[in-house]
């Protein structure tokens, strides 16, 4: 089991949370199925940036971005160099540490 430490995000886990599951999840299907309601506008079809997330620790165990993913990437609020769209980026062996960007460009948010 791979270990997945989310950090506090004001709205989405005011106190962080530590999650367990197996390697070969997505990071935004791990969160939603522990209860961390990540936005997914696009409905995880690498299409928007609302599941934008910024990977702290063990970005270099996931496998790398591809084009479509770079290409919306460019586009997200906040973006870093250890910045992915948590529906592309599929969990390893090696733990994670994610922060949940503050900010999306989702002008429309469904839990509003």
């Amino acid at each position: 089991m791979t270990k997945i430490i989310f950090l506090p995000h004001e709205e989405i886990c005011p106190e962080g949370a530590v999650i367990e599951v197996e390697p070969g999840i997505t990071i935004c299907d791990a969160a939603l199925q522990n209860g961390i309601e990540i936005e997914h506008a696009c409905e995880k079809s690498c299409a928007c940036t609302t599941c934008h997330v910024i990977v702290r620790e063990g970005f270099d165990s996931l496998p790398p971005a591809d084009e479509a993913e770079e290409d919306l990437l460019d586009k997200a609020w906040g973006l870093e160099p250890e910045s992915r769209l948590s529906c592309q980026a599929v969990v390893g062996e090696e733990d994670l540490i994610i922060e949940i960007p503050k900010y999306s460009i989702n002008m429309v948010s469904e839990r509003h």
